[in-house]
């Protein structure tokens, strides 16, 4: 289950089929900043081994994918160049709390739900675009972003009890979908 409070708007699809360059482009900064985020949850809390083990995985993890689109840009013709972030991951990282213990578990669980996103969108590509390999592409990704998102809230849970976990992560999937309901007027993996 992803824990997300609304489905991605029409909107969206429609900026994908008018700018689908910049949402891939997009989409390799996403890896980028998936990969950075593990890598700061691991050295911010190095003490939590658990976490530290899986986070080096996911950097790994997000690395790969992050090479992954960077090769299908270039077999596109596609230049990879720098992009002005969206608003949707700052938006989110705002509504985390300062202190601990209630800090990391915010960050995580605001990770959980950037994954659940990009899920619940990977799928939407598979589903809506003509385009074949990058379909085939988007099918192949989605299972790891669930999986990502899974492990985010499992380890929200060495911060919290599970009823603290679930409340806080339904206060934050509420915030999601509004942000997601306001959009970005850019083109971008989460506007």
């Amino acid at each position: 289950m992803l824990h997300l409070h609304s489905t991605s708007p029409d909107r969206w699809l429609r900026q994908v089929e008018e700018n689908l360059n910049t949402i891939l482009i997009d989409h390799a900064h996403c890896e980028q900043k998936a990969a950075s985020t593990a890598m700061n949850l691991m050295f911010e809390y190095v003490e939590n081994e658990a976490l530290t083990a899986t986070m080096t995985e996911i950097v790994t993890e997000e690395l790969e994918h992050f090479h992954m689109v960077l090769k299908l840009l270039k077999e596109r013709g596609i230049r990879f160049i720098k992009l002005k972030p969206g608003t949707y991951g700052r938006q989110l990282k705002a509504l985390c709390r300062r202190q601990e213990p209630h800090k990391a578990m915010d960050h995580l669980l605001v990770a959980a739900l950037i994954e659940a996103r990009s899920c619940e969108r990977f799928v939407l590509l598979r589903d809506h675009l003509d385009d074949r390999e990058l379909s085939e592409f988007y099918g192949s990704l989605y299972e790891s972003e669930a999986r990502h998102h899974a492990t985010y809230v499992r380890l929200a849970m060495d911060y919290g009890s599970q009823e603290e976990v679930g409340a806080r992560l339904d206060e934050l999937a509420t915030a999601e979908a509004e942000i997601i309901a306001a959009g970005y007027e850019q083109p971008r993996v989460h506007s």
